[in-house]
């Protein structure tokens, strides 16, 4: 029998196939059994072939008793989440059969905002003043003491979700009964200004075998705004920047993290102090990994697989032009009766790659999450600026018409 991997895999609107698939084609040329572990319920045509098992992944005790069943079956080396919210269940997974990786102690300063940023502080690593919202009077005293806008968010969410920005005593009074029944589901942050970064990285027994420091190119809390994007910074780097990437070393080791893949996100101020932000032991979301593979030709998460099953690997990751990815969005809200589509966006200049989740009789609704977008596309450029330019155009070139919904079309 085969070694044998568990992949831990939310199909859903696809945004994890990519990166599925590569686990699975690392774990096979390592010569490996891959075993899925997928929600209840939900299709997953990629896994055909496959050993799969069913489990309400958002029930902790769900997950650990289907996984206790496949191990009974047969021995499991890994277990790879591929989604935020199955980390810290993995690593409990983890620890019921002593299966390497992170354990929950560890996977808690990834998942848990105020155990993070607590350890952030004992690793001497500056963080965003906090308060715990116990009263809406809590909040306003910690608001006088760091000034509007303040941040409540859930300490352990993701994608912006339930994050609100507020901005005033009014718009805390607004904002109050949307939080005040969970309100110790929530943490209190101070509003850090400044541009704002993200480090993508790769780990071998407690060694960074590859980074890339990324900016982006908007306010990840303004996602109903404008569009997210984000740019390499590989080369000509401030000394600023470099005092990113060495945090980030830092505190990856300091959480505990020995092999594996983490996002995680800093800003830089005005002053040139880097601030931490937060942490997340999974490969980058949204469009971050495929703009890593189109830019330096490794998948994240397959490579994290590697690390894994092979002491011997490292990374052959090519460094390349500065590229970039950008959500694709609208504003424009009803059914759709026409939008552009991926291969259309392939055909313009500079693409590298390009993803259009919606189509044609889908509604759009405003977004309620920074993930909640229509696609993704990577370009390339000379640099930051020449990056964010290309953007403009390709935003541009990119069309949705709708009609409201409920109404059919006329052709």
């Amino acid at each position: 029998m085969n070694r044998a991997i568990l992949i831990v895999y939310r199909p859903a609107a696809g945004r994890y196939a990519a990166q599925f698939r590569s686990v699975v084609a690392a774990a096979t040329d390592l010569g490996g059994d891959s075993v899925v572990l997928l929600p209840t319920g939900q299709p997953a045509p990629e896994t055909a072939g496959l050993s799969c098992h069913r489990a309400d992944l958002d029930d902790p005790d769900a997950v650990r008793a289907a996984v206790a069943a496949i191990v009974a079956e047969r021995p499991i080396e890994r277990i790879f989440p591929l989604f935020e919210g199955d980390v810290l269940t993995a690593a409990r997974c983890r620890r019921d059969h002593g299966i390497p990786g992170l354990d929950p102690e560890q996977a808690l300063a990834f998942r848990d905002k105020n155990v993070m940023h607590r350890r952030a502080v004992e690793l001497g690593v500056p963080v965003a003043r906090s308060c715990r919202p116990d009263t809406i009077g809590a909040v306003a005293e910690f608001a006088a003491e760091v000034g509007w806008p303040v941040v409540v968010k859930p300490y352990a969410g993701w994608a912006c979700g339930d994050t609100h920005r507020v901005d005033s005593a009014d718009d805390l009074a607004r904002v109050w009964p949307l939080v005040a029944d969970a309100r110790h589901d929530y943490r209190v942050e101070e509003y850090v200004r400044g541009a704002e970064y993200h480090v993508d990285s790769l780990l071998r027994d407690g060694e960074v075998v590859f980074e890339q420091l990324s900016r982006y190119t908007y306010s990840v809390l303004e996602f109903r705004d404008e569009p997210g994007g984000t740019i390499s910074r590989k080369h000509d780097l401030t000394p600023a920047e470099r005092r990113i990437l060495t945090a980030n070393a830092e505190l990856l080791r300091g959480f505990g993290m020995r092999t594996g893949v983490a996002h995680v996100e800093f800003f830089l101020r005005d002053d040139g102090e880097v601030v931490f932000g937060e942490a997340a032991a999974r490969a980058g979301g949204g469009s971050i990994v495929p703009a890593i593979e189109a830019g330096r030709g490794i998948n994240l998460a397959g490579e994290w697989c590697r690390l894994e099953l092979d002491p011997g690997h490292r990374p052959a990751a090519v460094l390349g032009a500065e590229t970039g990815t950008e959500y694709l969005c609208s504003d424009r809200y009803g059914r759709i009766t026409a939008i552009t589509t991926a291969d259309e966006l392939r055909a313009l200049d500079s693409i590298l790659d390009a993803d259009v989740w919606k189509g044609v009789g889908d509604v759009l609704a405003p977004p309620t999450a920074s993930n909640d977008v229509l696609g993704w596309y990577v370009c390339e450029g000379r640099d930051f600026d020449d990056v964010r330019a290309r953007f403009k155009t390709i935003r541009d070139a990119f069309q949705v018409r709708t009609e409201p919904a409920g109404e059919a079309s006329c052709g």
